[in-house]
Formats: structure tokens, sequence, C-alpha cells
């Protein structure tokens, strides 16, 4: 493997500013999200063949998955913020290192959590207020995925570091050989193919198991790789650092309990205040917060892009190279997302009739869609800038914003509007999420246009005389 970790240098004859330089560094990462969130929706689609319950079941326990490794996958996000900054000041080997502190850190962290969310998953769904005819579907698929997220330390971590060294095709590689296998896996598993036994939901469980463990050793391999060990000593770099660590966790905790927010807190607040309505709204809601997921991932990929972007050009000194590349993937984000809405909008009872033959599910569906349509460009905002930002290290404010939204925008706005206003339905949580997803949005434009992100210095040093070499994107 040749050196190409510079692959983007801002030295080079091509602008670091360009929207050329912006895809060619986040194509791979938007397949790698893309084809991650497609597994998903293919193993909720095939679950959805089961029934409206099945199809209920599902989505609490994913998010309820999501709640330890929502905060861990945040976490070691600010892997990518070190190890690009790491090699926009020359320091090769600290990439390596902040790498194996990630996954020490990371598998003790799981191992503790399936200690503690094994025994206590049927009471996290009742708490939850889900049906009890769904509850034991859902413990069972939750339990799944905790194994699974054990393993998935090293995926989550190879993703990151591979980012932040400018090397997004061997992440993309690994996350579609994972993908591939699991979506076979599901399929044997989930209906009992070709002798496999009929596992139903725990089929989607196992099959996702067995893909992250497969996405998982491809991006151990290649970080192993000979090339890789001389370019970066990857095997040479295990030792455990605290100081490190320290690092990683003043910026990664904060960023951990963000996501964790965002999504995993998010999506639980949401089935809580839905759940009251009935099994159809569930399955609606399900499909729904489904077809979003996919929607946005592509702009998630970019986000982490542009995350890898912007602190390469910390590192390199080159602070103001980071409102041009905000704005041009804020450019492709509002776009996108735009378009997005607009198909929710006009294809709504199509996409729901797609999903279910339920005239209840699709009747909630339809209306859900609407309000999912309004938000999506605000989710472009939001997810943009907390990708610079969360480049520049400033993840303290992307947790407190976080909480703002999920708990008292989403939670205690949600419970107002459902105990004051009843005749509102599912659709006054869905209201204040769709509100605090707006309000996240702007809150993060704000931050990044104050230029207070540019007083942070994450190593508190100056950069390593040592220059990084010009090259291009050759995987």
């Amino acid at each position: 493997m040749t050196d190409k970790s510079s692959l983007l240098s801002s030295g080079g004859a091509e602008d670091p500013t360009s929207l050329k330089y912006m895809l060619r560094l986040a194509a791979p990462m938007i397949v790698t999200t893309l084809s991650f969130t497609i597994m998903q929706f293919v193993d909720r689609i095939m679950v959805s063949r089961l029934g409206t319950d099945a199809l209920a079941a599902i989505l609490p326990a994913g998010f309820a998955s999501f709640l330890p490794s929502g905060f861990a996958m945040g976490a070691m996000a600010s892997l990518n913020t070190f190890v690009s900054q790491s090699l926009g000041r020359g320091d090769k080997k600290a990439c390596s290192s902040y790498y194996w502190q990630v996954i020490w850190m990371g598998t003790a962290y799981f191992l503790v959590a399936l200690a503690v969310m094994w025994p206590t998953a049927p009471w996290i769904f009742r708490f939850m207020g889900q049906p009890e005819g769904i509850i034991d579907m859902e413990v069972i698929y939750l339990r799944i995925m905790l194994y699974a997220h054990v393993l998935a330390v090293v995926n989550w971590s190879g993703n990151q570091f591979f980012m932040g060294i400018h090397r997004p095709v061997i992440t993309m590689i690994a996350s579609l050989c994972g993908q591939v296998v699991n979506v076979i896996v599901n399929y044997l598993l989930i209906f009992g193919k070709f002798g496999f036994p009929r596992m139903e939901i725990a089929g989607a469980g196992w099959g996702t198991f067995i893909g992250i463990t497969v996405a998982g050793a491809v991006n151990m391999a290649a970080f192993l790789s000979g090339g890789m060990n001389r370019d970066f000593g990857s095997r040479r770099s295990l030792r455990v650092n605290f100081d490190k660590m320290c690092s990683l966790l003043k910026v990664g905790l904060p960023a951990g309990f963000g996501l964790m927010l965002d999504v995993a807190f998010w999506g639980m607040i949401l089935f809580w205040l839905v759940g009251r309505h009935g099994t159809e709204v569930l399955a609606a809601t399900s499909a729904v917060l489904s077809y979003g997921s996919l929607a946005v991932m592509p702009v998630v990929g970019i986000g982490t892009a542009l995350s890898a972007a912007v602190g390469k050009a910390i590192g390199e000194g080159r602070k103001d190279l980071v409102a041009k590349q905000t704005s041009v993937c804020l450019r492709i984000g509002l776009a996108y997302m735009g378009l997005v809405g607009l198909c929710f909008l006009v294809f709504r009872s199509g996409l729901m009739r797609f999903w279910s033959d339920d005239p209840r599910v699709i009747e909630a569906g339809v209306d859900i869609l609407v309000c999912a349509a309004f938000y999506q460009v605000f989710q472009a905002v939001r997810t943009i800038y907390a990708g610079s930002l969360r480049g520049a290290g400033d993840t303290l404010w992307l947790g407190a914003v976080s909480s703002i939204g999920a708990a008292f925008i989403l939670g205690l706005g949600g419970w107002l509007v459902t105990e004051l206003l009843p005749w509102t339905g599912y659709m006054g949580p869905w209201t204040a999420a769709a509100v605090s997803i707006a309000a996240v949005g702007l809150a993060n434009g704000w931050r990044f246009k104050s230029n207070r992100w540019m007083k942070i210095d994450l190593f508190k040093r100056p950069p390593l005389a040592v220059p990084v070499q010009d090259g291009t994107v050759v995987e």
C-alpha cells in the first residue's frame, strides 16, 4: 500500500475548498453510510413481511440498542478529529496510537453495556410503554444487537481511522462486504430458506451480527497490512497510552452524549410519545423513520468527510479553508435534502403502501411523512455544521444542543402537546420532533458562524516540523 495519506493536501494543485475535492473525499464515505442504512432498511422490509407486530417491534429495539452504541459511536468520532489533525501535523505514528486507544476503551465499554442491558431488556421496553404483544420480539432483537456491538468496535474505529487519514475507500470496501453478507444471511435466517431455521426477527439480528463481523475483519486486515504498518506503525502502536485516552475522551464524551441523544434517546422519546396511540402508529413511525434514516445517510457521509477535511486543514494551520469547505458541503446537503422532502410530500401514499397493506398504518404514515418532509432541509443544516464543528473539536457545544433538542423540545414539549392538546393525536409528538431538529440545526449554524471553534487547540503545542507530502486519491 503506497503512502497516499495526504491525498487531498492543501498544498497540492487541487483547490481543497472545491466541490471536486470534497466529493472525492466524501464519495466513499457516502457509499459506506448509505450501504449500512440500506442494510437496516432491507432488514426492516424483510421483517415487515412477518406482519405489523414485527414491523412495530424492530425499530424501537434498534433505537434501544443504539442507546449504548450511539454514545460509543459519537465518542469514537473524536478519533477522526485526532487522526486527521495528527495527519495534518505530520505525526503519522500518533494516528495509529489513537486508533488502538479507541479499540481498548470501546471493547471494555461494550462488555459493561452488555452485562447491564442484557438482563434489563424487558424493563427497558416496558418503561418505553411498548405494547405487551411485541416486547418479547424487541427483547430478542436487542440482546443479539448487544453482542454485535462488542465486535462492531473494530468496524467503527476502522471507519473513523481510515477517514481521518483520507483513505475512505478502505472503509467503503469493508462496509460493502459486510452489507452483502448481512442481506444474504438475513434472507436465510428470517424466512428459513435453503434448510436454515426460520428465526424471524432473531434472524435479522444474527444477520447484522455476522455482517458487522465481516466488515470489522476487513477493516482490521487493512489496518495491520504491511503498507499500513510501514507508513503509520499500525503494529507498533498497541501500547496503552492514558494521555491519548484522556484527550480522546475529553473531545469524544460530549460527542458521544450528543449522538446518543440525537438518535437513540430522541427515537426512544418519540416512540414513547406515539406508543400510546397503538401498534399501527408505531409501525407507521418505524416506516417513516426508516425512510428518513436512508435519506439522510449521504449527508451523514458528507459530514464525516467534512470532519476529516476540517481536521486536516486545522492540523496544517489553515483554518481559513474551513468556512469554504463547509459552505460547499452545505450547498450539496441542502439541494439533496430539499429533493428528499419534496419526494416525501409528493409520493407519501406510494411510499407507505410499499411498507404495509394495513390501511391504518398507511393512513398514519401518510400524515407523518408530511411532517418529515418539512424538516429534511434542517437535517442537512444540522448534520453539515455538526461535521465541521466536530472536526474542530467543538463537541461540547454539540452535546449541549442535542440535549436541549431531545430532552426539552421533543421530550418536554412533546409531552405537553400530548397532554394539553390531545386532539393533535400522534401528530403532536411528531410536530415536536420536527421543531427539535430545526432548532438544533439553526443553533449549530449560529455556533459555526460565531467562529468560536477557531479558538480550540486540541494539542496545545506547535505542529511538527515534518511536512506532509502532496498526493492524490489512489486506493
